[in-house]
């Protein structure tokens, strides 16, 4: 038990050395080297081998420790080699919902004229790694991936890579803080009720008129050439008939979405009803708007409006 918290002490004393960016050259100075199990293991055995060398005065004992050695020398200069000189940049990871999986891309490029092997990639405080050879005087990608703690702008985990190349007795790494961050949004409600029908601002003149299935207005029999996304399919699936949403109908009808629309009084649980209903007024194509934290989202539609509202909803 002290070991681990002596180790993971220094191991955050560590971490706070180390600077936040993107790009990143190791070198001397952030590549690290101990021996392994293993390596330890070799050197109580070249030490045994040496005193019975000694001790019985072998000529061949003296040749094969000294021989296993050097071997052991020039492993450990190829395993820093293999890190040394290495430069990684991380390409910024797109947006993800909380509870998901946020990934994020490395680009590893190899300046040297020969290949480095078994360069293992991993998120720091996880088992996840990633295994990869960077070809000589070419580049590499691998992906990682990990679970954001919480909803906002989330900043990228402490990220490790290391190499036990060329015999496994000696483990090379550098840890790498990235400077990028991830935006993760509110979880959106699984069975979210169906979207509000009324306005505040129009003192509770009805804006879309739901059905009992929670269908809005203005539906019709499908048309040739109507965009597929205006088809119900539920309905479709029980009935076998294509019914497909007036588009003129559902963008007259504005919506503006709001907390106390949701009925419910804790904050994330709203946020993640609001997400829902985001969702859902795009996929139906209505015009809607936002009021989150004090701030008004004038109502369009669109995939630039839904990314804004998603933004203003996972920083409120």
């Amino acid at each position: 038990m002290k070991q681990g918290f002596f180790s993971k002490r220094f191991e955050r004393w560590l971490q706070s050395r180390l600077p936040f960016t993107d790009h990143v050259t190791l070198n001397q100075r952030n590549v690290y080297i101990l021996p392994t199990r293993a390596g330890l293991m070799l050197g109580l055995t070249l030490l045994v081998l040496l005193v019975a060398a000694i001790n019985y005065q072998l000529n061949l004992g003296y040749l094969l420790t000294f021989l296993l050695a050097g071997c052991s020398l020039v492993a450990m200069h190829v395993a820093h080699a293999t890190l040394r000189g290495l430069t990684m940049h991380l390409v910024a990871p797109s947006p993800c919902y909380y509870g998901a999986t946020a990934q994020f891309v490395i680009q590893l490029q190899n300046h040297k004229k020969s290949p480095r092997h078994a360069l293992a990639l991993r998120v720091q405080d996880t088992r996840q790694e990633v295994q990869t050879d960077v070809p000589a005087q070419a580049s590499s990608s691998v992906e990682l991936a990990f679970k954001p703690p919480r909803r906002g702008l989330q900043r990228l985990p402490t990220l490790s890579v290391q190499t036990l190349f060329p015999l496994g007795t000696f483990r090379v790494w550098a840890l790498w803080r990235p400077a990028a961050q991830v935006l993760v949004y509110p979880q959106p409600e699984a069975h979210p009720p169906p979207l509000p029908s009324h306005s505040a601002d129009l003192g509770g003149q009805a804006l879309a008129t739901p059905h009992h299935s929670g269908e809005p207005d203005g539906l019709r029999p499908y048309r040739r050439g109507d965009n597929l996304k205006t088809i119900v399919w539920k309905k479709a699936a029980k009935t076998g008939e294509l019914i497909s949403r007036d588009q003129v109908t559902l963008q007259s009808h504005t919506l503006w979405l709001e907390p106390q629309l949701t009925q419910l009084a804790a904050p994330e649980a709203q946020l993640s009803r609001l997400c829902a209903w985001v969702l859902r007024a795009e996929q139906l194509g209505l015009r809607y708007g936002l009021r989150i934290a004090g701030q008004d989202i004038a109502p369009a539609n669109g995939l630039a409006h839904q990314l804004r509202c998603l933004q203003a909803l996972a920083l409120a």
